[in-house]
C-alpha cells in the first residue's frame, strides 16, 4: 500500500470534543507558537517553559484543523525517547492512535528515507548498519596497506576524525586541505575514502553514514528532494540548538521549498546549547532568520519549574553571553510565595566541600526532603569519587546518572589492575585484564601459550612470562611488547621501594602506554578518561601504602547495593543533568580552571567560555526550590594542595537573588593545575620537578605533632625532601607527603 492510498482512522467528533479545550490550558506564548502554523516558525522555549507540550499540542493541532494528513508532518527529536513522549502526547490530544508518523530521531528517520532510496548511496534494500565494533575492524583492515603506526594513531582515533568529517557532511571528496588533519601520517583522508569503498562493496553504511547519504541524495537528486519536499508539508524540529552540520543541512534541503513558503518550526534554547565537544553548532540555531527570511520567533519565557530567585540568578549570569538571541525568564508560579535565594557557600577545600554538601544533603533529608528530588551536579565526571565515597561513608544511597560508578569505569577497573599486579604479580585475573591494554598483538592463542607455559612451571602468568622471555621462547613483534611489559613492571616495582606507591603508579601507568593509548584516541570521551585517571592517582595520596588503598578500593567495589526500590540522591555531570528537574540541586567546584574549565578555555577562548556559562546556566536551572553553589579556597591534586580561584561566573551572579556563606575564601590568583600527564619524564625513577614543597608551605622538624584528616595526630620521626615519617597515636607509621598533614 502507498501512502496516497492510505486512509487513518477518522477522529471522530466524540474524541475532537473531548479534547477540545486543548487550546485553552496554555498560556499566550504557548498559544501563540501554536497557532502560527504557517511560514517559518522559532520557538524559543527557556528552561522550564513548557517546551515539550507545545511542540505535541502543535502536531495535533495541525491534524485537528486538517492542515495535513499524519505523514505529511516530519516530526524530528534527538532521542527515542523524546519521540515516545512525543507520540504518546500527540495521542491523547487526538483520541486516537495516529500510523504512518514520519516521527523519530535524525538517525531513524534517515534510515527510513536510505531503505527507500539505496539505489542513490551504492546500496541495496537490504543493506547492513554496522555497530561500533564492526566499524573498527573494518577499519583496522582498511589501514593495513598503509602500515600505520596503530599506537600513535589508533583506529578508534581515526574513526573519531571520519565521523567528524561526517558529522559536517564532508564526503572524502569534500575534505580540503585546510579541513584535513596530520592523523595517520597524513593518511586519514585516504583512508577515509578507502574505508567508504569498502563499506560499499560490503553493502553496509555506518552510523554517521546514515545522515551523510541521505543529504548527498537530497542535494544530487533533484526528483527526490522535490519528492520528499510536496510529501512534508509541515517540519517540527525538537531541540534545535544542538543540531550538528548535517543534521543542520538535511532539514534547510527539506524545508527550502521551491517558490512556497517553508512551513518549519524549530523549538530550542541557545542559552542551553552546550553539546559542541559533540558537533552541536549553536549557529545553526542563531542564524534561522537568515536562512529562513520572514521567520516569527516566539519566546517562552515563563518557568513554572522554578523560583523567582533562582531564575533571577541564571538570567543574570547568562546575560554576560553574547551569542544569543536574547530571553528573560521569569516565574509562572504564584509569586507571592517565600523563596529561597540562590546559596553560594565558600568553603577552606575540596574535601571540606564533599563533607558540607553530603552532610547538607543528609540534614535536608532527616528533615523531611527526599533524596530522589535532590541532586550533586559536578562539572567533569572525576568529581564524582569524592561525593561517591563521603557519601558511603554517611550511608546515604545515591545513583550515578548518566555514567558509571567511578571505580567501575573502564579506564579506572585497567589502571586498577596495573596496580594489582604491581602489588601481587601472582595477580592472574589482573594480568589477563590488561596484558593486552594497550593493545600488545596477545590474543586468546598467545594468552592460551602464557598459561601452558605457566602451568608446566606451576608460576603465576607474570613470571611464567619472563621464563619464557629469558629462554627465548617468545618471537617477533609478541616478544618485543612483552618484554616492554615486564621490563615497565619491574622497573616499577623498584620505584615503588625508592619513592612510594604514587609515584610508582604515575609511573607504570605512563611506562606501559596505557596513558599514551587514551592521549591517542580522538573520541569525546578520551580527555574525561584521562582526568579520571588523574584522580584515581590523587586518590593514592590518601593512604600510606599502594596494599592500603588496594584494600580500600575492594570493600568500595563490594558495597552492595540492596536499596533498589529506596529513594536515592542523584549524581551525575552537568552535561548530564541537562532535561532533567530537582528540588534541590548542588553544585560543587565554581573555581577557576574547574569550572569554567581551563581544556575547555584553551580548545575554545571566548566561545569555550560563553558555552561554560550556559553550562552553569543549565544548572541552576535544574533547581525547583534550593540552589546550592560550592567554592573552595583549595584542591587537592597529587603533588599536594593547589589554590583556587572563586569562579568568575560567583561575581556575575545578581546580588539580589543570592545569599553569601564563609565568601572570605582567600582569592589567589589560580595557579593552572598542570595536566598529570604533560609534565617532566622520569630521571632515574624521579619525575622532574613533580614534588618540590608548595611555594610558602610550612617545613617540619622531627618531633613536632601534626595531624592528618585520615590517620589522625602523629609526631613526626623523619623528614626527608617533602615526605614525612610519622607515627601516629594507632601505633601505625606512615610515609606521607607534607602537604597532606597540619601542625597541631
Amino acid at each position: 500500500m502507498t501512502i496516497s492510498e492510505y486512509s487513518p482512522p477518522p477522529y471522530s467528533s466524540e474524541n475532537t470534543e473531548e479534547n477540545k479545550d486543548y487550546l485553552s490550558r496554555l498560556n499566550t506564548e504557548q498559544r501563540n507558537a501554536i497557532e502560527t502554523t504557517d511560514g517559518p516558525l522559532l520557538v524559543l522555549a527557556g528552561a522550564g517553559t513548557g517546551k515539550t507540550r507545545v511542540l505535541t499540542t502543535r502536531f495535533a493541532h495541525i491534524l485537528l484543523t486538517g492542515r495535513a494528513k499524519p505523514w505529511q508532518i516530519l516530526a524530528v527529536t534527538f532521542t527515542n525517547k523524546a519521540s515516545r513522549e512525543m507520540r504518546e502526547r500527540v495521542n491523547a490530544i487526538l483520541g486516537t492512535e495516529t500510523e504512518r508518523l514520519w516521527l523519530g530521531t535524525f538517525h531513524a528517520l534517515c534510515t527510513r528515507m536510505l531503505r527507500q532510496h539505496p539505489e542513490c548511496a551504492g546500496l541495496t534494500h537490504n543493506f547492513t548498519i554496522l555497530d561500533t565494533d564492526d566499524q573498527l575492524r573494518l577499519l583496522r583492515q582498511v589501514m593495513e596497506p598503509w602500515h600505520i603506526d596503530t599506537k600513535r594513531w589508533p583506529a578508534p582515533g581515526l574513526m573519531g576524525v571520519i565521523q567528524r568529517w561526517k558529522d559536517r557532511g564532508l564526503t572524502p571528496s569534500a575534505v580540503t586541505d585546510a579541513e584535513d588533519c596530520d592523523f595517520a601520517a597524513g593518511h586519514a583522508r585516504a583512508i577515509y575514502a578507502a574505508y567508504q569503498t569498502r563499506l560499499r562493496e560490503l553493502d553496509a553504511c555506518d552510523f554517521g553514514d546514515l545522515m551523510l547519504h541521505v543529504t548527498e541524495m537530497l542535494r544530487t537528486h533533484p526528483e527526490i528532494l522535490a519528492h520528499y519536499q510536496r510529501l512534508f508539508r509541515y517540519i517540527l524540529v525538537d531541540e534545535y540548538q544542538d543540531t550538528n552540520t548535517v543534521q543542520y543541512l538535511w532539514l534547510r534541503l527539506l524545508a527550502r521549498r521551491q517558490g512556497e513558503v517553508s512551513n518549519i518550526c524549530c523549538v530550542g534554547d541557545d542559552d542551553q546549547s552546550i553539546y559542541s565537544w559533540r558537533g552541536a553548532e549553536i549557529a545553526n540555531i542563531l542564524r534561522f532568520e537568515q536562512d529562513f527570511p520572514g521567520a516569527q520567533v516566539v519566546r517562552l519565557e515563563r518557568n513554572y519549574r522554578s523560583t523567582r530567585h533562582i531564575l533571577g540568578a541564571a538570567a543574570g549570569l547568562i546575560a554576560h553571553n553574547t551569542e544569543r538571541l536574547g530571553k528573560t525568564l521569569r516565574t509562572g508560579r504564584d509569586d507571592n510565595q517565600p523563596a529561597a535565594k540562590v546559596v553560594v557557600t565558600g568553603v577552606e577545600d575540596s574535601e571540606i566541600e564533599a563533607l558540607a554538601i553530603c552532610t547538607e544533603a543528609d540534614s535536608l533529608h532527616r528533615q523531611g526532603h527526599s533524596l530522589a528530588e535532590m541532586a550533586i551536579l559536578v562539572r567533569a565526571g572525576f568529581q564524582t569519587r569524592a561525593f561517591e565515597e563521603r557519601l558511603m561513608q554517611t550511608g546515604l544511597p545515591y545513583r550515578i546518572i548518566g555514567g558509571t560508578r567511578f571505580y567501575e569505569r573502564a579506564e579506572i577497573r585497567d589502571a586498577l589492575a596495573y596496580l594489582r599486579l604491581l602489588h601481587n604479580p601472582a595477580d592472574n585475573l589482573a594480568f589477563e585484564r590488561i596484558i593486552n591494554v594497550p593493545k600488545r598483538g596477545i590474543g586468546p592463542a598467545s594468552l592460551q601459550k602464557l598459561h601452558t607455559a605457566s602451568r608446566s612451571e606451576q608460576v603465576p602468568l607474570f613470571a611464567g612470562t619472563e621464563m619464557m622471555l629469558s629462554r627465548g621462547e617468545l618471537k617477533g613483534k609478541i616478544a618485543e611488547h612483552l618484554n616492554s611489559f615486564v621490563s615497565a613492571l619491574l622497573s616499577t616495582q623498584s620505584l615503588l621501594q625508592r619513592e612510594g606507591h604514587v609515584q610508582a603508579a604515575e609511573y607504570l601507568l605512563e611506562a606501559s602506554g596505557y596513558l599514551d593509548m587514551w592521549r591517542n584516541d580522538r573520541s569525546p570521551e578520551a580527555p574525561g578518561r584521562l582526568e579520571n585517571l588523574k584522580e584515581l592517582v590523587r586518590a593514592l595520596t590518601d593512604f600510606g601504602t599502594l596494599g592500603e588503598f588496594l584494600e580500600h578500593i575492594a570493600l568500595v567495589m563490594e558495597h552492595d547495593d540492596k536499596t533498589a526500590s529506596e529513594a536515592k540522591l542523584s549524581l551525575m555531570t552537568l552535561h548530564g543533568a541537562k532535561g532533567l528537574e530537582f528540588d534541590i540541586v548542588f553544585l560543587p567546584g565554581w573555581e577557576e580552571g574547574v569550572f569554567p574549565s581551563q581544556r575547555t578555555l584553551d580548545d575554545g577562548g571566548q566561545k569555550g567560555l560563553e558555552e561554560e556559562r550556559r553550562l552553569a546556566y543549565v544548572g541552576i536551572t535544574r533547581a525547583r526550590l534550593h540552589a546550592l553553589i560550592y567554592h573552595a579556597g583549595r584542591r587537592r591534586t597529587y603533588t599536594g594542595w593547589q589554590p583556587s580561584m572563586p569562579s568568575r561566573f560567583l561575581d556575575e551572579l545578581p546580588e539580589e537573588h543570592v545569599t553569601r556563606k564563609n565568601d572570605g575564601i582567600p582569592r589567589q590568583k589560580s595557579l593552572r593545575d598542570e595536566s598529570l600527564f604533560s609534565q617532566g619524564v622520569m630521571n632515574n625513577g624521579h619525575r622532574q620537578g613533580s614534588f618540590s614543597a608548595p611555594s610558602g608551605g610550612p617545613s617540619f622538624q622531627p618531633g613536632e605533632q601534626v595531624t592528618h584528616p585520615r590517620f589522625g595526630n602523629g609526631i613526626v620521626l623523619n623528614v626527608e625532601h617533602t615526605h614525612l615519617e610519622i607515627v601516629f597515636e594507632n601505633g601505625q607509621t606512615k610515609r606521607l607527603l607534607s602537604s597532606f598533614v597540619k601542625k597541631i
